[in-house]
């Protein structure tokens, strides 16, 4: 079997995708060292979410809403790592809910009847935390006068500065990399305030996969060698933890308290 990887969570940049890949190559050759490594093959823009789903995905990255909601059959967790960003905490993280700069919301309430951009329904940093903060200050189930589903953060981004939409929530590792990447993205954006935290994106291998692979792969992840943890600071990774399905209960949590005021969708 030829096993399959892919980062697609994080690619706001050449130079950041190429980071991953470095990350990936370093745990190979951990992977190599020991003996366990087959064919493997590097799949850079994956259909997802079936490509966590596939029999031969060795390694990839998901968000923690599709892995609480569509995934856990398909995948384990191996680590989740812990990012240098403003809006982390450990391997927390929080969404960024942002204005455009001038555009009169100056609290969360001011956004009531506004319109906001979501990347994706599935998406724990762009829906289900925004979801979980407006849900107090909906009326009969609804909060703003419409959704845009824009498939991506930076989309999301660019109808707000554009004035399409008013409010957005990304996640904030996306922030932090597009500040240090891409400043000039982010211009005319300013930020509300951050969402409830909840656990970040984890690494993840398939279900498929022999267990002592996933165990060599936690392994180097939670005591990384040196190769792995030179590659580390280029990506703002502090560190991965060990992160159980008990901890990724929490983000349905969120949006069961959405549900208790009665907002159980995005509206």
């Amino acid at each position: 079997m030829t096993w399959k990887v892919a980062f697609p969570m994080y690619n706001v940049s050449a130079r950041i995708g190429a980071g991953y890949e470095a990350l990936f190559e370093a745990l190979a050759e951990v992977l190599r060292a020991g003996g366990m490594l087959e064919a493997v093959e590097l799949v850079r823009d994956p259909v997802l979410p079936d490509f966590w789903k596939r029999p031969d995905m060795l390694l990839s990255q998901t968000c923690g809403y599709p892995y609480l909601t569509q995934l856990r059959d398909h995948v384990r967790l191996l680590a989740t790592p812990a990012y240098d960003f403003e809006g982390c905490e450990g391997a927390d993280y929080a969404s960024a809910i942002v204005v455009r700069e001038g555009g009169g919301i100056v609290t969360l309430a001011d956004a009531r009847g506004r319109t906001a951009a979501v990347n994706d329904a599935a998406s724990n940093s762009g829906m289900n935390a925004l979801r979980h903060a407006v849900a107090p200050l909906a009326r009969e189930g609804r909060f703003f006068s419409g959704v845009i589903w824009s498939g991506s953060h930076r989309a999301s981004l660019e109808l707000v500065r554009n004035g399409a939409v008013d409010l957005a929530a990304i996640d904030c590792v996306t922030l932090g990399y597009l500040r240090r990447e891409q400043p000039a993205s982010l211009d005319g954006i300013a930020l509300l305030q951050y969402s409830a935290p909840s656990p970040g994106l984890p690494l993840v291998a398939g279900a498929a996969v022999p267990e002592a692979l996933r165990q060599q792969l936690r392994e180097a992840l939670l005591a990384p060698p040196a190769a792995l943890a030179a590659i580390m600071p280029a990506l703002s990774i502090r560190a991965f933890a060990l992160y159980t399905i008990q901890e990724y209960a929490r983000i349905g949590v969120l949006e069961s308290e959405a549900r208790a005021h009665g907002y159980p969708q995005l509206a």
